[in-house]
């Protein structure tokens, strides 16, 4: 069985999903890709992981780091899956390129390159979104490009973690 609640964030209502054991999706209301990986049948109902993640929720959008992470569940491609595992990385308050991004998975991979564009279809498809800190990817140029809830939010959510490039070129993720 599938679950959902809904969560009131500053920036919106946010629905989680859930297996009934890890978080599998948070996403904004209306963002692109909304839901994109729940199951047709769920049912709304408040469980363990969803008091956990709102508790981290709750740390974070008071402008703190969360010193745990609640247990998730991520689903996708490999591809997708080793994206989504470089993100998780990324240090709360600083940021990552996409091309810094595909250096790391080419590399991971015994690729002598990885594709930019490839990376930021990954990062967009994120299912779990803040948790999975998305938003902390950034263009070339230092320019915020490429957020599925928005660009607006994304420019909060590093606002609010007092964001700085982290030069993660020399892989110091």
């Amino acid at each position: 069985m599938n679950y959902i609640i809904f969560y009131k964030s500053p920036l919106g209502n946010i629905m989680l999903a859930s297996d009934g054991i890890s978080l599998t999706g948070l996403w904004f209301e209306k963002q692109k890709y909304f839901a994109e990986n729940l199951s047709e049948t769920y049912k709304e109902k408040k469980i363990p992981i969803f008091e956990e993640t709102f508790n981290w929720l709750d740390i974070y959008f008071s402008g703190k780091q969360p010193d745990f992470t609640p247990k998730i569940k991520m689903v996708g491609t490999d591809f997708r899956k080793k994206v989504w595992q470089i993100l998780l990385n990324i240090p709360y308050g600083k940021t990552i390129t996409y091309k810094e991004i595909a250096c790391i998975v080419a590399k991971e991979s015994n690729y002598t390159r990885m594709s930019a564009q490839a990376v930021g279809g990954a990062v967009g498809h994120n299912p779990i979104s803040i948790i999975v800190p998305c938003h902390r990817v950034i263009a070339t140029n230092g320019n915020l490009t490429g957020y599925a809830a928005g660009l607006e939010k994304k420019n909060y959510l590093l606002n609010l973690e007092k964001a700085t490039n982290s030069n993660n070129s020399h892989g110091k993720i």
